[in-house]
């Protein structure tokens, strides 16, 4: 299959639009070619593109920053000699000034199929300065490695954040491209963007199901997200980062285990199956042990679970990670009502909301949880009725069947 970027270098007729403007590249360490190249570098190399600024969003252009709100610097590409500008730095949104270097912005970034990936709310900035500064965004547009699976609660009015760029539940099985198409649509964006899309691209097929696994590398789009595995665990294991329990930063596995000194993970994974066993299928779960060397936890012993989706007991269909954690999180309440599950700190500039309440886009997930007389049932009536309702309208967005 090819990616836009593949078909932008190969094909010069989709580059004769490109000529006579200045263009500009936002781009982070996954967006490479077929041939591993990075984007920035491969369209260095056209005589017909007039490259003239860059932009890196959260953990870099090529990748330099590993954790959280960790911001990234403008500087000088040394190379190009253009100017690097950094989105996740003293500015978020794109100034003026920066505006001004370019006449079209090509947009190539690896996205998860996560509300939570701050990648998507970088893309809704960069198309509302388009549109107030009259540019053209071309999306060069790539793989929903989560495939066209939908779940998870709908963010709620008024929870909008960095990592919560919109009305989306938590996966959204859209690809990046069809993304722009929706911000465009629900945000009234008077802007000329177009999808440069896929060829070939199989999101029902496996074993990859929206990755071409074995035909294409990959590459980290940042730094705990190392392979498919956790790209398939994100949408409920990135829900960790709003806890106590360590999502496994510090580990070589990061965001496909949880687990912490104090947990009893065969205690626990008893009281899931006991709440809500249909919800625990499409993966394997095994009791592990692991010592984060960074992040919460380092340096101790951690008890805990490790979610497998890599062997042939996976099942795509029937593997919802969001509901999963949720019933994790609900097992633990149970059994210790007064465990300190909610981590208070800032998160991704939220300083006034917990941090699991702005990742859920709304407090609904966390009084679920805490409310010792809800069940399983509650929350699916919830989660369901926002699912269906987003199906309908992933329905209109689609550029591949």
């Amino acid at each position: 299959m090819k990616f836009g970027i593949d078909r932008l270098l190969q094909q010069p007729a989709l580059r004769q639009s490109l000529k006579g403007s200045r263009v500009a590249l936002l781009a982070h360490p996954a967006s490479v070619t077929d041939d591993l190249s990075h984007s920035l570098d491969a369209l260095a190399r056209l005589p017909d593109i007039e490259l003239t600024a860059a932009f890196g969003p959260q953990h870099g252009l090529r990748g330099d920053k590993q954790d959280n709100m960790m911001e990234s610097p403008d500087y000088i590409d040394p190379q190009l000699g253009i100017p690097v500008f950094s989105l996740y730095g003293t500015v978020r949104r794109p100034t003026p000034a920066m505006m001004d270097s370019f006449d079209v912005l090509l947009v190539d970034l690896q996205d998860l199929g996560c509300r939570i990936y701050t990648f998507i709310t970088t893309l809704r900035y960069v198309l509302e300065a388009a549109a107030q500064f009259n540019k053209r965004v071309v999306v060069l547009d790539r793989p929903n490695p989560a495939g066209r699976a939908v779940e998870g609660l709908i963010l709620r009015p008024g929870w909008e954040s960095f990592v919560g760029a919109g009305p989306l539940p938590m996966r959204h099985g859209l690809t990046l491209g069809e993304l722009a198409l929706w911000f465009v649509r629900t945000l009234n964006l008077d802007v000329e963007c177009e999808v440069l899309t896929m060829e070939g691209w199989a999101p029902q097929s496996g074993p990859g199901y929206g990755w071409p696994l074995g035909e294409r590398s990959w590459i980290n789009p940042s730094p705990n997200a190392p392979n498919l595995w956790m790209a398939r665990c994100y949408a409920g294991t990135v829900m960790l980062e709003g806890t106590t329990l360590s999502e496994g930063r510090g580990t070589t596995r990061p965001l496909e285990l949880f687990g912490a000194p104090d947990l009893e993970p065969r205690k626990l994974l008893a009281e899931m199956q006991h709440l809500a066993p249909h919800w625990l299928q499409g993966c394997r779960l095994r009791e592990c042990w692991f010592e984060p060397t960074f992040s919460k936890h380092a340096g101790e012993l951690c008890a805990g679970v490790q979610i497998h989706v890599e062997d042939g007991a996976y099942d795509h269909a029937a593997f919802r990670p969001w509901r999963l954690m949720a019933l994790a999180f609900k097992a633990l309440r149970r059994q210790r009502p007064d465990y300190a599950l909610w981590r208070d700190f800032p998160y991704e500039y939220e300083v006034d909301r917990l941090a699991i309440d702005v990742i859920n886009g709304g407090e609904l997930l966390r009084q679920w949880v805490d409310d010792p007389e809800a069940t399983a049932g509650d929350l699916e009536a919830l989660a369901g009725t926002d699912e269906a309702a987003w199906i309908v309208e992933q329905e209109t967005l689609m550029l591949y069947r």
